[in-house]
């Protein structure tokens, strides 16, 4: 068998040999197949060489290659892509810069300091208003109905009159210190937006429309931009100038809910959005401004937003004397869903008010009470009460690390209200977070 093999390779070899040169001899198939593998080995050897030479050219030749302009698309890939440099070994200088330690980047701190107050003032949800009509207690001089939106619930007024003027038209008996919120839909066309005004009533002039630029004796604008906030402290008087107060950080977002407050502690507006506080001018207003009225106006002829659960509470309550010492705090700066039990995050700086006097005090325990209003069913807002209740517990334990052992929960209902349920601002009160010191 092997000298069959050996044979026809022979034969093969002889053939090819023979096309090189006409004088090919018949030669020994042992040698003639060690001679072929060494030349094939010899020939990979090249080949290797050759590659290896062909890779170091092309490497020399971009150097010279003229560079291509890209279109943008392609260099912004191009940029986006991982550097596949990769170098034998990095000079020492280089490892050394790369081991420094980096200039750490500039970073500042603050807290959300804002905790609503413990009294209720005024609050309107127009829930008593129809679908289609202006709402009974507000007046104006344009066009406004109220509607409901596909992306909240509750009712909402459509401020949508040009160059017009939306005046809540009884008097509001402000404190020095207080709180405004309200939620706001801006639409797509938002842009220069509109203007929130606190004013004190000219006694000499009263004006149940007040269509002024600056109403009342003196007051207190409060713009909301589609690319920030703008604060103007006005008065009347001919010595008198604008005090204002700019900021760009988290302006309204168009076409979804937002949530506006404003607190005002005398002479100082802050004001507090998206879960941070982002304006503080600490003399924004006239020392001699006794605020008893608001309304809305536009300037941006294009847009007009929705509003809807305006309500003015007083200043913050001492937590740690009702707490601690009167054993009994009831608080409305913890708020929820509507008809859930889900914590609003505006009601961070009333929780995290609470956690700091419990932890002063870790021998305290509480039992945390929800209550409701009488709209919807007896059993249903039971259940709800306790379920909020609940949540303000597991809130208080995982995010602000108070034990939950200490915190007992119930759930009221409708069936301890402080308040008849007669109106937005009585059912308001009626829906509440108590905490009893045990």
């Amino acid at each position: 068998m092997k000298i069959r093999v050996f044979f026809s390779i022979a034969v093969i070899l002889s053939f090819l040999l023979s096309a090189q040169s006409v004088n090919a001899q018949i030669v020994n198939p042992k040698d003639v197949v060690k001679e072929k593998s060494t030349n094939r080995i010899n020939t990979r050897i090249d080949q290797g060489v050759d590659e290896g030479f062909n890779k170091i050219e092309e490497g020399v030749g971009s150097l010279f290659k003229k560079k291509k302009v890209k279109s943008g698309e392609e260099a912004e890939a191009e940029e986006n892509e991982p550097d596949t440099d990769t170098e034998a070994e990095e000079p020492e200088a280089e490892r050394q810069k790369d081991a420094a330690p980096q200039k750490q980047k500039l970073e500042s701190f603050t807290q959300y300091d804002f905790v609503p107050g413990d009294r209720i003032l005024y609050f309107e949800d127009f829930s008593q208003d129809a679908i289609g009509d202006f709402p009974a207690l507000w007046t104006s001089n344009g066009s406004g109905e109220v509607k409901s939106v596909n992306i909240a619930p509750g009712k909402w007024l459509h401020m949508n009159g040009e160059d017009a003027v939306y005046c809540y038209s009884k008097t509001v008996a402000f404190p020095d210190n207080f709180i405004v919120e309200f939620d706001i839909i801006p639409d797509e066309e938002y842009g220069r937006g509109i203007v929130f005004t606190m004013y004190e009533e000219n006694p000499e002039d009263p004006k149940e429309i007040n269509d002024d630029l600056y109403p009342g004796k003196s007051g207190f604008h409060v713009i909301l931009e589609s690319g920030g906030w703008e604060t103007k402290g006005y008065t009347n008087d001919p010595e008198g100038d604008w005090i204002e107060g700019q900021a760009s950080r988290n302006p309204v977002t168009t076409e979804e809910v937002n949530h506006v407050i404003i607190w005002i502690q005398k002479r100082r507006a802050r004001i507090y959005h998206q879960g941070a506080k982002v304006l503080d001018v600490p003399t924004n207003i006239y020392a001699h401004t006794k605020f008893n009225k608001i309304l809305f106006s536009g300037w941006d002829r294009a847009s007009w937003p929705m509003v809807t659960n305006i309500r003015i509470t007083s200043a913050a309550p001492d937590t740690r004397s009702k707490l601690i010492t009167e054993g009994r705090l009831t608080t409305y700066g913890i708020t929820f869903d509507v008809n859930k039990a889900d914590i609003r995050p505006e009601s961070r700086g009333t929780l995290n008010d609470i956690a700091t006097v419990l932890k002063e005090n870790p021998d305290v325990k509480v039992k945390i009470i929800g209550h409701t209003d009488s709209d919807g069913d007896d059993a249903l807002n039971l259940d709800l009460s306790r379920r909020r209740a609940e949540s303000v517990r597991t809130e208080l334990s995982s995010k602000f690390g108070i034990d939950a052992s200490r915190m007992q929960t119930e759930g009221a209902g409708e069936t301890k209200p402080v308040a008849p349920n007669d109106t937005p601002a009585n059912k308001a009160m009626n829906r509440r977070v108590e905490f009893i010191k045990q």
